[in-house]
């Protein structure tokens, strides 16, 4: 079983991701884990930390001479930020009753995280709800990434829309990793320039935007994924993946919502026989169907809420006093979907990855390359 467990604080000294039940002998590239938490920081609207924090992840246990181990592979990215805020956040004994965050957000953690964990200090609830957290799933992710790779399976994806500037181009899957060389990661031009003025407007304002975007996965074979155990569907293991990310509010496959308000005879993919193959003409299912793969290309979407802490801020009340306020502007980025796409891409890879090593097992990438190979 592939398991991912992530620990640590926005501010504090590291993020670190364990993860265990990797198979011996898959090569790990470093320098290709850097690259996507690089791409994890960048696009067109990130705030000022992106440029203090320079990721690196380091592994700390489970490679040897690039190669797994098939023990628990251990990735740390430290925190540079940390060294402005040992004095606050230090485990070994720290200042709490500086940088004391009451005036809960909306939109955040905070406000529920204090009554379920009997705090008095939101940033010991907003420290680990933070989105910085998903370095160390990119980092897990891209491991994951590499894995499938292996088997011929590849994952990418482009951003949609943002602030409701939509990209409504239809594009081939070997298209999608050249959108990742613009700012926006939008393949087409007019509505990348569309949305940037949509983002620099909202930024003049002092507000924020979302956005969607969309993540597709090619050469998974048939039958990951099971209709016999609802928890083993893909979909639902997918969607749970993609839901767990800060900030995304939906998650829909294939024509997803649209499919709601068209007859049957226009959504259900036909089903053809065709050079020793089962084909779909079609892919409104977004290449599942029954909670399972069917071979076709998996394409799903990610709608991302804007950003909920405003430069100008929101109206709260003070957890302490119970007074009106305004809310505390805790990090600057108008928009984060550029953040968001190499996020869902990562989680993905591992969602898909926890469902491959659960049909085939094996020790060994020998092993599990020769079962897949066998799958019709």
């Amino acid at each position: 079983m592939l398991k991912l467990t992530t620990a640590g604080e926005s501010h504090g000294r590291a993020l670190a991701a364990i993860i265990e039940g990797l198979p011996a002998n898959l090569y790990i590239d470093k320098e290709e884990i850097d690259r996507y938490l690089a791409l994890r920081q960048g696009g067109y609207g990130r705030g000022a930390r992106q440029k203090i924090e320079k990721d690196k992840a380091e592994i700390f246990s489970g490679v040897r001479d690039k190669l797994t181990l098939g023990s628990p592979l251990c990735l740390v990215v430290e925190n540079k930020d940390y060294k402005n805020w040992e004095a606050y956040m230090s485990p070994y004994g720290a200042d709490t009753s500086a940088r004391r965050l009451t005036k809960v957000r909306p939109g955040h953690a905070d406000l529920t995280g204090l009554m379920k964990f009997d705090q008095t200090d939101a940033r010991n609830i907003l420290e680990r709800a933070s989105a910085r957290e998903t370095a160390v799933r990119v980092a897990a992710g891209t491991v994951a990434r590499m894995f499938l790779r292996e088997l011929g399976v590849a994952v990418s994806g482009y951003v949609k829309s943002v602030g409701g500037v939509e990209d409504g181009g239809e594009y081939p899957f070997e298209a999608l990793e050249g959108a990742k060389e613009y700012d926006l990661f939008m393949p087409d031009p007019a509505a990348r320039a569309a949305a940037k003025r949509r983002i620099d407007e909202l930024a003049a304002d002092k507000d924020t935007a979302g956005g969607v975007v969309e993540i597709r996965v090619k050469g998974l074979k048939a039958g990951f994924g099971s209709c016999m155990c609802y928890e083993d569907k893909l979909d639902a293991s997918l969607a749970a993946a993609v839901m767990s990310i800060q900030a995304v509010k939906g998650v829909e496959f294939g024509l997803g919502f649209a499919s709601a308000a068209r007859a049957g005879s226009r959504v259900h993919d036909e089903i053809f026989y065709k050079e020793g193959d089962f084909v779909h003409k079609t892919n409104n299912a977004g290449g599942i169907e029954g909670g399972m793969s069917n071979g076709e290309e998996i394409v799903l979407r990610a709608a991302m809420k804007p950003i909920p802490t405003l430069m100008r801020g929101l109206e709260t009340v003070d957890f302490e006093t119970k007074e009106p306020c305004r809310a505390a502007a805790e990090r600057s980025d108008v928009c984060a979907i550029c953040a968001l796409e190499v996020i869902a891409e990562s989680v993905v890879c591992f969602a898909v990855a926890q469902k491959v090593i659960a049909r085939l097992g094996g020790d060994n990438m020998r092993e599990i390359k020769a079962r897949y190979a066998l799958l019709p």
